[in-house]
């Protein structure tokens, strides 16, 4: 089990409810301004309304405990349309799996609210790297006491199942608020690390993020049929669509799954997500303020997402501050963990776990110091420069060794979900 990692303190407001800054106004003036040379004028107010209203916004801000945070220098001017310029951002993102509406007619009918898939999104304070750290539902961890919307308040639990402090605040809260502010309070009693937003996506807002960037391209290296979750791919490279996206990603029994477990599927679910990132990027979405904007107003359509990070001017600006950042700055990773000593279908984090958050907490490549650390394995990596590379082309007939043409490079593959990869690599070979 990992513990808090303690951070100087620097003067926080109240948590999800960061006041607005002075150029805010000029954030929402800049953002109109494009939007009436892309639209017209009367279509830019239409559509500044249609986006806020598109999304559920939850005020849980009483309900959160705050952490202390790293004091952050920022470096370089602020970018009046990043709310958070100069300061990191952590991001918590949760699946929800609540089956009504349009969830029930793609999930079938469930009853509660349940949420198998939380990711920690770190972005730093310089806007050079994001980071997705995926937890294991299954992970033994402290559910400290939970506040409901109501007043009501739980006990606290130690070693539960994660997942279960989702569950935990909507059938005692009665709502997602609920629900979002429990799991939020035991991501940060477990890692130290400060969660400043908190987005809840259900499944139709999953399916519809993925058609608005036209499908996800994936290397699908093997046929994969899983009848309980409606997957049905043919081995190759194919663009899937947001229900084919919504079955990869939730697929755990059947053939060419995996194992049956939900540890194995988050690789598949943080290859998807690679897969927007390089969609996202490769259209330009976050430069093309048209895209951008067609893009969001799909994006947030089934989303529930923190007062503290409602508007649509926050979130595009927020966007475009990572304009710069390339695929391979933006990396996945699930956190480490081992089987249970007490339940063999239950998992502890392992002491590696305590660096990576660590990290995260102080804004540090999350890696550093780890056994993935690249700088790390590159040390070890060397070779005595007068010994022959197995790996070598042999010289061919009249050749000096020196002359002989070098062996191609391998193409290297990272295994999603059990390594940490960017958006830049290679997991899957068709």
């Amino acid at each position: 089990m990992t513990s808090r990692h303690a951070a100087p303190a620097r003067p926080r407001t109240v948590r999800h409810g960061r006041p607005r800054r002075s150029h805010a106004v000029l954030r929402g003036v800049a953002l109109t301004a494009v939007a009436v040379l892309c639209f017209g004028a009367s279509g830019a107010s239409a559509l500044y309304v249609r986006l806020n209203g598109n999304i559920n916004t939850i005020d849980a801000s009483d309900l959160i405990q705050a952490l202390p945070e790293p004091e952050v220098t920022a470096t370089g001017p602020a970018d009046p349309d990043d709310p958070n310029a100069g300061q990191p951002v952590n991001i918590l993102l949760m699946g929800s799996d609540e089956r009504d509406g349009e969830n029930e007619a793609i999930g079938g009918h469930v009853d509660g609210m349940r949420s198998d898939t939380t990711i920690v999104a770190h972005i730093s304070a310089d806007r050079t790297r994001v980071e997705l750290i995926s937890i294991p539902r299954d992970s033994l961890v402290r559910i400290p006491t939970c506040t409901m919307s109501d007043g009501s308040t739980t006990s606290p639990q130690r070693s539960a199942m994660f997942n279960s402090a989702f569950a935990l605040g909507a059938d005692r809260g009665g709502d997602i608020a609920s629900a979002a502010a429990c799991t939020v309070n035991t991501v940060m009693e477990n890692t130290g690390v400060p969660i400043h937003h908190f987005v809840v996506v259900d499944f139709a807002g999953f399916t519809k993020m993925v058609d608005a960037v036209g499908g996800v391209p994936m290397c699908v290296p093997n046929d994969m049929v899983a009848p309980k979750a409606g997957l049905s791919l043919s081995a190759g490279q194919q663009t899937l669509d947001g229900t084919q996206a919504l079955a990869f990603a939730r697929a755990r029994t059947g053939v060419g799954v995996g194992d049956g477990s939900d540890t194995n599927r988050l690789g598949r679910q943080q290859e998807l997500l690679a897969g927007v990132v390089r969609e996202v990027l490769g259209k330009n979405m976050l430069t093309d303020i048209t895209q951008l904007i067609r893009f969001l107003d799909s994006a947030t359509e089934s989303l529930s997402i923190d007062s503290g990070f409602s508007s649509i001017t926050d979130m595009a600006g927020l966007a475009y501050s990572l304009r710069s950042t390339p695929a391979g700055n933006i990396s996945f990773m699930t956190i480490p963990f081992a089987t249970a000593p007490s339940d063999p279908n239950r998992v502890v984090w392992t002491s590696e776990a305590d660096t990576i958050w660590a990290n995260v907490a102080s804004d540090q490549p999350m890696l550093t110091g780890t056994s993935q650390d690249p700088d790390a394995a590159a040390g070890g990596g060397t070779t005595d420069p007068g010994t022959p590379d197995p790996g070598a082309s042999a010289p061919a007939p009249g050749q000096t060794a020196t002359e002989a043409p070098a062996a191609p490079a391998p193409t290297q593959t990272r295994e999603a979900g059990k390594e940490a990869f960017s958006a830049g690599d290679v997991t899957a070979v068709c």
